[in-house]
């Protein structure tokens, strides 16, 4: 299917060259040509609006144009002649017998059916979810999870070469904050009378964290002077923290090739050699105390503080260094950054510092999540039944499973705001997409081994018996899932792939409900087997799919 239609795409523009050289189209450019999915299907597989689009830079009607164009258009062995349909469509309609042969192509290709070469190996750096490592994963931060993680694999599919990263954020003033919070709440466990100072970290967490750490190191940090002790105990903390986050992201399938530390930036001189490139290119200025990075120059409306009068690097400078090892050193050639809505006024100043740096902004793609509402009973869940707190990652994956967390945090495009039905996803009924779609791979797998039992084999299963209108609805589904792989990775947009596995199972289920699988009629073995031969296609579009999302394929439920 993905093809097909670069192949109806560049059919169309010689037919148009065709019919100017032939005087029945004037001369003048073409406007973009495109072939969509119509949304009604007796109007054809494919469609353009070409000739609609053409008809004011040609001054001839759309449906003179229609005509003129479809004239022209060769035969295509996968498509049945072309129809011309007012105002001014060209529709195309996929050849049965051909769509009967793409049950084998999938088949054939097996578990790497979707499979691309689109990114021809091109190195893609995918950072998401990176909270500062002051407190465990809650619902806020599941969404970029889901969506970065889900998007790392259709780029693989693509065919590129995908970096999943996590940025530490190591430094900086809030985690000073942190760990002295953590301090403090270690003297309280040995019986000291201190108190949390304002801003603290007050979450339970931050006192069982310090609880733990007595009990493995117990008195060891009072024996030091305060300044070694937070040092210490912060280091403690922190990779106690990175550790709760790495394990509460592995209950949903999330993992990372790299944890990527603030620090290392100043560490590795990326700090400086960035602030040096932006000043010699004459994007730093110095006033009231403070190093300013002119982001005026690159279009900004106001410029940046990169360094405060305390001498403090500010998170933008951090920033930009990351960017510069990003780009720079590490080389990578596209990077695409998930952020969270509260992120949304930062992208045009780093979009500026890229350009500071000498990359083309078009190679970074930032993409901005939305907030999430969690509902049950119809009312909104503000905080943790256990702890009064933020509902964590772990709480959700607890009540509603991994699953069902992927599917719907996928199901809704990053920039819409988005209502999470806590009693829906536990659901198990028709209402509930991740039952009604898990259980269509259930049904596949029992069919397939109801096969096996009966010593039923679909090798010879002739595909040409497949014509019922149920049978051709499922294959047309089928087909999509490369076109699928190819849009998500284009438009970094993969909430389509949770409709398209809905819309799979929808077919299947109307498929099965409608056409006898296994008979017992000895009659009927070759069709028995053809359908076999279209289930087991199925079932590999499906598990792909599910796959995809980071989504199990259960055999039975």
């Amino acid at each position: 299917m993905l093809g097909l239609k670069k192949k109806i795409l560049e059919q169309l523009r010689g037919a148009v060259e065709q019919a100017q050289r032939e005087g029945a189209l004037p001369p003048g450019s073409l406007p973009d040509v495109e072939v969509e999915r119509p949304q009604n299907p007796g109007h054809g597989d494919l469609a353009t609006s070409l000739p609609l689009r053409a008809a004011r830079a040609f001054r001839v009607s759309p449906m003179a144009i229609a005509e003129a164009i479809a004239s022209r258009l060769p035969a295509l062995e996968e498509l049945e002649p072309v129809t011309v349909a007012p105002p001014g469509f060209i529709n195309f309609t996929l050849r049965t017998r051909w769509l009967q042969e793409q049950v084998h192509h999938i088949l054939s290709q097996g578990e790497a059916y979707g499979d691309l070469e689109l990114g021809a190996g091109q190195r893609v750096l995918v950072e998401f979810v990176s909270v500062n490592p002051t407190g465990p994963v809650h619902v806020g931060h599941v969404r970029g999870a889901v969506l970065g993680s889900t998007l790392a694999r259709v780029l693989e599919a693509a065919g590129y070469r995908v970096t999943r990263e996590y940025y530490v954020n190591d430094s900086g003033s809030q985690m000073e904050v942190f760990y002295r919070s953590v301090w403090i709440r270690y003297q309280q466990v040995l019986g000291r009378d201190v108190e949390m100072p304002p801003g603290g970290y007050m979450g339970t967490y931050v006192v069982d964290l310090a609880r733990e750490i007595h009990g493995e190191r117990g008195d060891h940090f009072l024996r030091l002077d305060e300044t070694e002790a937070i040092r210490e105990i912060g280091e403690v903390a922190l990779e106690r923290m990175v550790q709760a986050i790495r394990e509460d992201l592995g209950l949903i399938g999330v993992d990372f090739h790299v944890w990527f530390r603030e620090r290392d930036l100043y560490q590795d001189s990326a700090y400086q050699k960035a602030m040096s490139m932006i000043r010699n290119g004459g994007y730093v200025a110095e006033r009231e105390g403070a190093r300013w990075f002119v982001s005026t120059a690159l279009g900004e409306d106001k410029d940046n503080v990169l360094v405060r009068s305390s001498g403090a690097p500010t998170y933008f400078a951090s920033d930009i260094a990351y960017h510069y090892d990003k780009f720079l050193t590490r080389r990578f050639e596209r990077a695409i950054n998930i952020w969270g809505a509260d992120h949304q006024g930062h992208v045009s100043r780093v979009k500026a510092a890229v350009v500071a740096l000498g990359v083309d902004p078009r190679l970074l793609d930032v993409i901005i999540v939305q907030m999430v509402t969690l509902k049950r009973g119809g009312e909104v869940v503000r905080a943790s039944k256990r702890t009064g707190e933020l509902v964590t990652l772990r709480e959700l994956v607890e009540e509603v499973g991994r699953d069902a967390c992927r599917y719907f945090f996928s199901a809704r495009s990053a920039d819409a705001q988005m209502e999470f039905d806590l009693d829906l996803a536990k659901r198990e009924s028709q209402e509930n997409p991740v039952y009604y779609i898990q259980y269509a791979h259930a049904r596949i797998a029992g069919i397939l081994r109801n096969a096996r039992e009966k010593g039923l084999q679909s090798e010879e299963g002739d595909v040409s018996l497949l014509n019922t209108g149920e049978e051709m609805d499922l294959i047309r589904k089928l087909v999509l899932l490369p076109e699928l792989v190819e849009t998500v990775s284009a438009t970094l947009e993969p909430h389509h792939l949770a409709y398209y596995a809905l819309e799979v199972a929808t077919a299947f289920h109307w498929f099965y409900d409608h056409c006898r699988v296994i008979g017992e009629d000895p009659a009927d073995q070759d069709l028995v087997r053809a359908r076999l031969k279209l289930v087991e296609a199925c079932r590999i579009v499906l598990a792909r799919t599910l796959h995809l999302m980071g989504m199990t394929a259960p055999q039975r439920m």
